[in-house]
């Protein structure tokens, strides 16, 4: 009786990973250079609980914006204290613009300055933050209709503003020790306008 011993016998072949090892020394730089790498930005947003757990800065004072497609208006949270009107609202009236199929053809299409007077409402942000140095937080509601870019256009004005120093010349825009950045409300929470 033979016994069949031959495939205990053998030796397991040596793997050749030469050729792998070359080919990834060539691939890994061509891919790191050819990597098109992307900044992403991040807004931090401070979300109102339910429970009314965290209490406002300073309880006797809230900054509201609502943004209206007629309008930007600034509340203390019971009445409106500022309204700025759409730059916008009398042209549309005025003429009626064409409707393509499948597209709304609104002011949604156009920059946020040039549909909101983003000016008015920084100089008046600048009154509020005088009176009230300390207060931080801020609430931003809008209308479902307004496009999102209006709505980061507005978030951009209330967090702060760039100003122009006293005795700096306006007409030189590169000098950068004529502008200084105020903070004015970072900490916004967003909703839905009533």
């Amino acid at each position: 009786m033979r016994r069949r011993r031959h495939g205990r016998d053998r030796e397991t072949p040596e793997l050749d990973i030469t050729a792998f090892l070359n080919l990834m020394v060539v691939l890994v730089p061509f891919l790191l250079v050819s990597a098109v790498f992307s900044r992403v930005t991040i807004l931090e947003l401070n979300l109102p609980s339910g429970a009314g757990g965290g209490a406002p800065d300073d309880p006797t004072v809230t900054v509201e914006v609502v943004v209206r497609k007629a309008a930007l208006e600034i509340s203390d949270g019971e009445k409106v204290i500022a309204r700025f009107p759409n730059l916008n609202v009398a042209e549309e009236t005025e003429s009626e613009q064409p409707q393509v199929a499948g597209q709304e053809t609104s002011f949604a299409l156009l920059p946020t300055a040039e549909v909101y007077d983003l000016k008015k409402l920084t100089e008046f942000l600048l009154q509020v933050k005088a009176s009230y140095p300390e207060k931080t937080d801020s609430i931003l509601l809008m209308e479902a209709e307004i496009a999102y870019e209006h709505l980061v256009g507005v978030m951009d004005t209330v967090r702060g503003v760039d100003v122009r120093l006293e005795g700096s010349d306006p007409d030189d825009p590169d000098d950068p020790e004529a502008v200084e950045k105020v903070i004015l409300f970072p900490d916004i929470s967003i909703g839905d306008a009533p």
